[in-house]
Parts: C-alpha cells; structure tokens; sequence
C-alpha cells in the first residue's frame, strides 16, 4: 500500500518488476552543493577583507601576508571549495543539458579532472609562498 492514496499505480510493471525504485544519490549531491555554498559565503567575505587590506601593497607584503599560517589555511580552503562547488555544478548543467552518452561521460570527466587540477595548482601555489620556497622563472 502507497504512502500516498491514489498513486499506488504510479510505478510501471516493469520497475515492480525489477525491484528499481530511487537510487537515493541525489540527496548526496544537493547536501554538498549547499554546505560548499555555504562555506564560500564567509569565506568570500573574509578574502574580500584580505584583499582590501591589501591593496597598494607592494610584493613582498602580499607575500608576507599570504604566507602568514590563517590566511595560507583559509586560502587553501577557499580554493578546494571553489573547484568542488564548481564542479558540483557544472556536473548538474552536463547531466540537464548534454543528451548524447559518450559526450556527457567525456565533459564529466574533464570537468572533474580541470577541477582537480585546478584545485591542486591553487593549493600549491599557496603552500609555495606559505613555505617560502623559491619559484623558478
């Protein structure tokens, strides 16, 4: 008997049949779109603060700024959640919109890999200036 009276023949032989109901993922996906939306809301705040602190500065106090232990914590975070949130979105656009198979797994993967990349760039960039280790070029 449904939950809902009236719509106990809303699932069709065939997924009676197989037993497929929800795959119960999406929950998963909506959670961590919003704690990152979340997330980046103080943490944009706080980097719009940095920045305004910053401005006129010369190199080496932006450097001296960044490696400070907070800001280099904050910085990395900020950068993880940025690409995360990101892909997390760009992953329902691909899903919405992109109809064909093999197109939809490739964009999938790009995404996540650009993601990836991207956040691990940013992530050594500021463990770079964090430990002070000297940039060739």
């Amino acid at each position: 008997m449904s939950a809902y009276p009236g719509q106990e023949g809303l699932r069709t032989p065939l997924k009676v049949a197989r037993g497929e109901g929800s795959s119960k993922t999406g929950v998963h996906h909506w959670w961590l779109q919003r704690v990152t939306a979340i997330a980046l809301i103080p943490l944009s705040i706080w980097l719009l603060f940095l920045l305004g602190g910053l401005m006129g500065a010369d190199y080496p106090a932006v450097v001296g700024a960044i490696a400070q232990p907070v800001h280099a914590i904050l910085l990395i975070v900020l950068s993880v959640c940025l690409f995360w949130h990101g892909a997390l979105g760009l992953q329902v656009v691909i899903e919405d919109y992109v109809h064909t198979r093999w197109l939809e797994l490739t964009l999938q993967i790009a995404v996540r890999f650009g993601a990836c990349l991207g956040a691990l760039a940013c992530v050594l960039a500021v463990l770079a200036l964090w430990l002070r280790v000297p940039v060739a070029g």
